[in-house]
Formats: structure tokens, C-alpha cells, sequence
């Protein structure tokens, strides 16, 4: 076999040979799996979403199958990657990862919950523990983040899904006891069916593919690890290869720099949107509304103009004038986010939908909009030892008074406030999970996750069961 390129073999021995000894990512992963099953349960509300679940050919049950939480679906492992990824990405409210390449490293839990759940089931199998699970979540933030930190793909048109297929393919082949020839002809083979176009998240053409494109990432991920385990080959040279290879179809014939090596520092460092489903960037933008709205929420009609200050990546991603078609599109709208923090003090993945929408004076708000870039808050966003996402808001009012300039450099969700933020997102997940379970129910999920030692114990497919429905 030629040499592999070089970024095969990295992911590979990090893969097989990564010993993860940070008591602080293991903390983590648990609040990672505790608000990911939570967002999973709060998209089970609505009826765009839940049209796509279900297997593909009516009445089908996979024996000993994936479950799929909160519902009666039992599936392949390759299906069920695909649904719950969607599931816990549709109100764009899981964790996240910002850096030269952003994303949500939570992406991969749908593959990763699959597997684990499947061969948890299969007969004379050792079942996966949540601590394995825990493991495989660490490794897929490390390989999908530190993928991210130097290397953007949405630059060159594509989207960042591509991270989550490669990770999900690399750590499930491990999972499901793979060497490491297999796990890199797994990830060849990810490179090799390319990437998504970003079309899908930008207007005029945004849609509600943004809302599954992760989960057919993770799942995507599944189907190309079964596929090495059963000796399909790889392309060693997927990358490098000259004229049809990734780097000079994709990538302008740059090749991937890994600025830092694999270990855990991604999931030590990753963002919740702890109270908000927003897009990350404008996730301090709604903090400074909500602040302000008790001030101002009298005086909408004497707004003259509204300053948004910001840093460039929100500039280029979500600042949006003109008609915003669906909730797609508003959830990435730093305007139409911020309007909604002034005019109801709160922001909840109901406001994008079209009754709310409809509100006149969210328009009127967003057309006295100015949103400018503060050189600061861009370096600073860049910098890989602060990662802020700071926006601040200013309102001017018709008679010449100003309110005070709101600043929030960091998010409630980054490294720098998660003391802050663990209550926060308990009270998150006991609210995503009152949409389909009793509170007794929720009382003993809340119970499990403040055990650590007994949640790491528990088989995954118990685990899993305890979220399908009852009969």
C-alpha cells in the first residue's frame, strides 16, 4: 500500500492510539450529550421536521435495530445516524465550534449514538457504555475542531458537513473494532465523495436542508465505516493527488495545515447555545437586546437607528437585508435575532416561525438597522487563546437620546462562563424533554447525569431505551 497522506495517518493514530485522560472533557462530554439528546426531543415539535422520520420503506423494523429517542422507530444504524443527527441539529441549538472553519461537533453524536446503540444490541456483542460513548464524542469534536481551526472550507464554497463525515467515519470504524488500514480507507473514501455546496444556507436559496445536512453527514459516515469493515478499499492519495485530488479540485491545490495535534482540547473548549437557538455568532447579539428590552420595549416607535456592532465572520455570514422567506432563513438573520430580543425580551425557536414573523414591526426594527465592524471584536473572535464573539447594541432615539452601548464579548455558552452556564443548561434539557416525557421521566434522566460514575457505566442501549415511548 503507498504511504496514505499525511492527514489519513494522523486521524488514524489519534483514532487507535489517543489515550484521553482530561477529566474536564469528560465533564463536558456529558453536558455535550445531556443538551444534544435535549435538542433532539425539543425538534420532535415540529411537523417539518418529524415528516422526515421514520424508515424509508413504511412499517419496516430493523431487528435488534437503532433506536431512535423519543420516537417508535427502530432502524438500521445507517438510517438511525441520519435521524437522530438531524433531530438534535434541526433548531440549529447544539453545541458549537467557531474557528477558521466553523461548525457543530455534536453533528457526529447521531452516528455515533447509532452504532454504539446497534452493536450494543447485537447478540454475544459487549455492549458500548456511555463512557465509550463519551470517548468516540470527544475524539469526533477533536478531529471535526482542530480540522476547522486553520483550514476554511466555506471560503471555497463548501460546507462544513464534511468534517462531520469524516469524523463520524474515522471514529466508527474504531468503534466497531476496525485496524488502522480500515479506518483510513473510511476516511479516504469521505474525502473522496467531496463536499456539500453551501447554497442551502444562503438567500435567496436558504432552506430547511441546513437543518438535516448534518445528520446526513454523521450518516454518510456510518455507510462508508460498514463499508471498510467489509473490505472496501480506500484511496490513499485522496487528498494529495495531483489534478484529481481533494486539494486541487476543492481547494485551490492548499494542503490542510493541523496547527495543534489531536488530543481533547476541542471538546474542552466547545460552545453551548445555552439559552437561545441562534446562530453562534449572533449569540452575544441577543444578550445585548434581551438587556435592552426592558428599556426600550415602550419606545419601538421612536427607535431613529440601531447599531449593531460586530466582527467580520457575522458581517459575511448572517447580516441580512430585505424579505427572509422561512425559519431557515431568520434563524440566520443577525437582524431579524436581534429585533426579536428588543421586542419580546427573550428568543425561542417559536419567534422564527410565521405567525411571529408576521409581526410588523420586526421589519420596521430591522430597516433601522446598522450594522458595522469593530477591527477588535474581529481579531479577537480569530485569536486562537480568546475565541470571543463579541456584539454590542446601541439604540438612538428620534428626540436625540441614546440608550447605553451593550457589550458582550463572550457568550454564556463559551469556556470563559460555563460555571455560569451548567445550571442554565439543566434547566434546558428538563424544558426540551417536558415536550415528550413526564417529569418523573426527566427527574431520573437528571438523576443519571449527576452521577457520573453510574452514567458511565450504563450500557448505551439502556441508555436508549430509556428514551423511546411507551406503548
Amino acid at each position: 500500500m503507498h504511504k496514505p497522506d499525511t492527514v489519513f495517518s494522523v486521524i488514524a493514530d489519534y483514532v487507535l492510539d489517543a489515550k484521553i485522560d482530561s477529566p474536564e472533557a469528560y465533564e463536558t462530554a456529558r453536558l455535550c450529550l445531556m443538551d444534544s439528546l435535549g435538542c433532539a426531543m425539543l425538534a420532535l415539535r415540529y411537523p417539518e421536521c418529524t415528516r422526515l422520520l421514520g424508515p424509508v420503506v413504511p412499517g419496516t423494523v430493523v431487528p435488534q435495530g437503532s433506536r431512535v429517542p423519543g420516537t417508535h422507530f427502530v432502524l438500521d444504524p445507517v438510517e438511525g445516524a441520519f435521524q437522530i443527527g438531524m433531530l438534535i441539529r434541526w433548531l440549529d441549538f447544539n453545541d458549537t465550534w467557531l474557528a477558521a472553519e466553523w461548525g457543530h461537533p455534536s453533528d457526529n453524536l447521531g452516528g455515533l449514538l447509532a452504532v454504539t446503540d446497534f452493536f450494543s444490541r447485537q447478540p454475544g456483542g459487549r455492549p458500548f457504555t456511555i463512557r465509550d460513548l463519551l470517548t468516540a464524542m470527544i475524539q469526533a469534536h477533536e478531529i471535526q475542531g482542530i480540522l476547522a481551526l486553520e483550514n476554511s472550507f466555506n471560503r471555497v464554497g463548501l460546507d462544513h458537513v464534511i468534517l462531520v463525515r469524516v469524523a463520524t467515519a474515522a471514529v466508527a470504524v474504531r468503534l466497531m473494532g476496525g485496524k488502522r488500514e480500515e479506518i483510513i480507507n473510511a476516511v479516504s473514501n469521505a474525502w473522496v465523495d467531496g463536499g456539500n455546496l453551501r447554497v442551502y444556507r444562503h438567500a435567496p436559496n436558504t432552506g430547511s436542508r441546513k437543518s438535516w445536512a448534518a445528520g446526513d453527514a454523521t450518516s454518510r459516515g456510518i455507510r462508508l465505516a460498514l463499508m471498510a469493515m467489509k473490505g472496501e478499499m480506500g484511496y490513499p492519495h485522496a487528498l494529495s493527488a495531483k489534478t484529481w485530488g481533494f486539494y486541487d479540485v476543492f481547494f485551490k491545490s492548499k494542503a490542510f495545515v493541523l496547527s495543534r495535534p489531536f488530543g481533547s482540547h476541542v471538546m474542552e473548549n466547545v460552545l453551548f447555545k445555552v439559552s437561545y437557538p441562534a446562530e453562534f455568532h449572533a449569540q452575544t447579539a441577543v444578550e445585548c437586546a434581551v438587556q435592552l428590552h426592558a428599556k426600550i420595549k415602550n419606545r419601538l416607535e421612536q427607535i431613529d437607528q440601531i447599531t449593531i456592532t460586530t466582527h467580520e465572520s457575522a458581517i459575511r455570514i448572517i447580516n441580512k437585508q430585505g424579505p427572509l422567506k422561512n425559519p431557515a432563513d431568520r434563524d440566520h438573520c443577525l437582524q431579524y435575532i436581534v429585533a426579536i430580543g428588543l421586542i419580546f425580551g427573550d428568543l425561542t425557536a417559536d419567534h422564527y416561525e410565521g405567525t411571529i414573523a408576521a409581526d410588523p414591526r420586526i421589519d420596521a426594527i430591522r430597516q433601522k438597522m446598522v450594522v458595522v465592524e469593530d477591527p477588535q471584536y474581529s481579531k479577537d473572535y480569530l485569536d486562537p487563546d480568546k475565541r470571543l464573539i463579541a456584539n454590542a447594541v446601541q439604540i438612538r432615539f428620534e428626540d436625540g437620546t441614546m440608550t447605553d452601548k451593550v457589550v458582550v464579548q463572550a457568550p454564556i455558552g463559551h469556556r470563559r462562563r460555563r460555571k455560569e452556564a451548567i445550571p442554565l443548561l439543566i434547566e434546558k434539557f428538563k424544558k426540551n424533554l417536558s415536550q415528550v416525557f413526564s417529569s418523573d421521566q426527566i427527574h431520573a434522566f437528571l438523576d443519571l447525569f449527576s452521577d457520573a460514575k453510574r452514567l458511565d457505566r450504563m450500557p448505551v442501549n439502556e441508555w436508549m431505551d430509556g428514551f423511546k415511548l411507551p406503548h
